[in-house]
């Protein structure tokens, strides 16, 4: 049983799906594990961290991967990197599936078992394996940190002799994992906090991080939420009067981070030029959704816009991937949870059970075929 964790392609990748912890732990479990040369290099793990917990240093992707039952990564294969991979390899990633027809046809193709983390379903059972979740936990954070960098001001209320220092005022729009980790870190710099999502129960959560929650609170809004949890798409008259409601709002705050996301659509736009265009010279938006079409209009994945108006737009692409080394640590530990449960600890091989929820939900394609009915065509 080789399981096999390559150096990521994407440049702008920091991350790692693997640590020296979980590398011991799955020599534990009777796995020989292959890791390439500077795969952990960017997430500040050295290729002899790796060796001391067991591993082997492969000096390329092709040796590390060769023959490998497993192949942990953080993004989806590159078409580059398919023809390494053995035929019946099960490569667990974040495959980013939705809208990427082609890309899924390239995996299946190549014979390979693509599973999706990100599919994991929201059940007791796989909150450790959660990854959207560890990896949204962060950005949160990390959108509050970009946003007080590029915040001239201080973001507590300060009493000096010199005089007062008033707090920043700081709105969350999207209170899901991301937005509640940025309104906690927001309120521990000492900024007033408000945030707003469409959800109902967003706001008792809101609230108990001690921000006022912003919403139209009508009937449609009561049941705007679906069994999983997720958001339900709006409709037009319920948005323009919560878009009334926000753009007043905004026109007093400070800064602002966007974090709204549906699984397989394109980011719902909270923020319009207008918007933007009327908060004061010197405010910051961060938009955590950029990678998806940004929440907020004039948004630019991976750059810091100044408008006219003086305002910056932080375009907050990989968020997580910035603080790499705590990203992989969560991470790793995300897919060390769900690859055990593809091992038989007794006989020490792997065993996928393919009638297991978690693997029915997850796994992409199989066999030459595209095997998930959320993604066929």
């Amino acid at each position: 049983m080789k399981i096999a964790v390559p150096r990521e392609v994407d440049p702008e990748e920091s991350r790692v799906a693997a640590t020296p912890d979980t590398v011991k732990r799955f020599v534990g479990l009777g796995a020989t594990v292959f890791v390439e040369s500077g795969a952990g290099l960017k997430s500040r793990v050295p290729d002899a961290d790796f060796a001391a917990a067991g591993a082997t240093v492969a000096p390329s992707a092709a040796e590390a991967v060769a023959d490998a039952d497993i192949v942990l990564k953080v993004r989806r294969p590159a078409p580059a990197e398919l023809p390494a991979l053995k035929r019946g390899a099960m490569v667990v990633a974040i495959m980013d599936p939705y809208g990427q027809g082609e890309a899924l046809k390239s995996l299946a193709d190549a014979g390979i078992v693509a599973t999706a983390m990100e599919l994991m379903p929201r059940i007791t059972r796989a909150q450790v394996m959660d990854v959207l979740s560890s990896q949204a936990n962060l950005a949160g954070y990390q959108a509050v940190v970009e946003a007080a960098a590029a915040y001239d001001r201080a973001f507590p209320m300060m009493m000096t002799a010199a005089g007062t220092v008033p707090a920043a005022r700081v709105f969350v729009m999207g209170a899901g994992v991301a937005g509640l980790q940025a309104i906690a870190t927001a309120r521990r710099l000492g900024a007033v906090v408000t945030a707003t999502d469409v959800r109902p129960a967003a706001k008792e959560q809101v609230e108990s991080l001690g921000a006022k929650f912003v919403a139209v609170e009508d009937d449609e809004f009561r049941q705007a939420e679906t069994a999983a949890g997720y958001a339900k798409p709006m409709s037009a008259e319920y948005q323009a009067k919560q878009a009334a409601l926000v753009a007043e709002h905004i026109k007093k705050q400070d800064i602002i981070i966007t974090t709204a996301l549906i699984p397989g659509r394109p980011a719902p736009k909270l923020v319009s030029a207008a918007m933007v265009a009327s908060m004061k010279p010197g405010s910051v938006l961060v938009d955590l959704a950029v990678e998806r079409g940004g929440n907020v209009e004039g948004a630019t994945a991976g750059k810091a816009v100044a408008t006219e108006g003086g305002v910056t737009i932080v375009g907050l692409d990989n968020a997580a991937g910035r603080i790499a080394a705590t990203a992989s640590q969560l991470y790793a530990k995300n897919l060390f949870a769900f690859v055990e449960t593809l091992i038989d600890k007794k006989e020490k091989r792997l065993a996928i059970n393919w009638d297991d929820e978690l693997v029915k939900a997850t796994v992409l394609t199989r066999d030459g075929a595209v095997v998930h009915p959320q993604f066929q065509s």
